[in-house]
Order: structure tokens, then C-alpha cells, then sequence
């Protein structure tokens, strides 16, 4: 009989470097991918993509070990940090998208089910965000105000 896992998604995903030191073969400065950093930002990616190209791209495996700087923080310096944090986009659109579908389809339940669990996962990410100084205290999530911005 096989296993038979609790989980319904799969557990594929990208791992991350095992050596938190600076690779040998790495030729960039770390100026030098601040700059890349920066330059990726002000074309329009966010900062996991900004992440992404650099790895797949440049062969910069982690942009932390080499600057000792996050994405963000490289991006907040240079006044390109996002306004909304990207986690929390992601899960707006989701819900904005949810709800398009749910005007055309308003009796498909397990839609009406998804867009709940993902708007409380947004109203707990937006209470932490306050928390923690990330978004502004009098921040509000509404749906309608996003679905014009999306």
C-alpha cells in the first residue's frame, strides 16, 4: 500500500545554498551586485524575482552572504522598497481574482471557501505588518479599493 501523505500539495521547491560563505568562483563585487540589485528594481521586478535572475543569471547564489545586506534593505536604501510588502500583494491579487470569478460564477462554494481563507490570511499578515512597523497603523484592507489597482 503506498503512503499516503496528510499534505495535499507537493513539497518541490528551490533549496537554498548550504554554504553561507562567499563561493570562490563569484566575481562580483559586492558594489557590484548592489548596483544589479538596484537596476533589476527599477525595471520593474520584485524582490524574490530580483533573487531569482541573480541566481540563475548571474551565478549569485545568495545576495545576503555577499553584501550582508537583504534584497529589501539594499532596495529601501535606494528608496525602491515596495510599498506593500510582496506576500501580501501576492494574496491581494489572489483575492481580487477570486472575487471576478466569484461575479461570474457566484454559486461555485468552493471559490466563496477559498476567498475566505485567503482574505483571513490577509487581514493576519496586515496585523502583523502593524505590529512590526512594516505597514502604517491606519493601513486597511479593503477589496474594492485593490480591485482597481490590480
Amino acid at each position: 500500500m503506498p503512503h499516503r501523505s496528510r499534505h495535499k500539495r507537493g513539497s518541490s521547491g528551490s533549496v537554498r545554498p548550504a554554504t553561507k560563505t562567499i563561493p570562490p568562483w563569484l566575481s562580483y563585487s559586492p558594489e557590484d551586485v548592489e548596483r544589479l540589485v538596484v537596476e533589476l528594481a527599477r525595471r520593474g521586478f520584485t524582490p524574490s524575482l530580483i533573487g531569482i535572475i541573480l541566481r540563475d543569471q548571474y551565478g549569485i547564489p545568495l545576495v545576503k552572504v555577499v553584501t550582508n545586506k537583504r534584497i529589501t534593505e539594499i532596495l529601501e536604501e535606494n528608496g525602491l522598497k515596495p510599498q506593500i510588502p510582496e506576500d501580501l500583494m501576492a494574496l491581494i491579487r489572489r483575492a481580487v481574482n477570486i472575487r471576478r470569478h466569484l461575479e461570474e460564477h457566484p454559486k461555485d462554494m468552493s471559490a466563496k471557501k477559498g476567498l475566505m481563507l485567503t482574505e483571513s490570511k490577509i487581514h493576519r499578515l496586515v496585523k502583523y505588518y502593524k505590529r512590526t512597523g512594516v505597514l502604517p497603523a491606519n493601513f486597511t484592507y479593503s477589496p474594492e479599493r485593490f480591485a482597481m489597482a490590480t
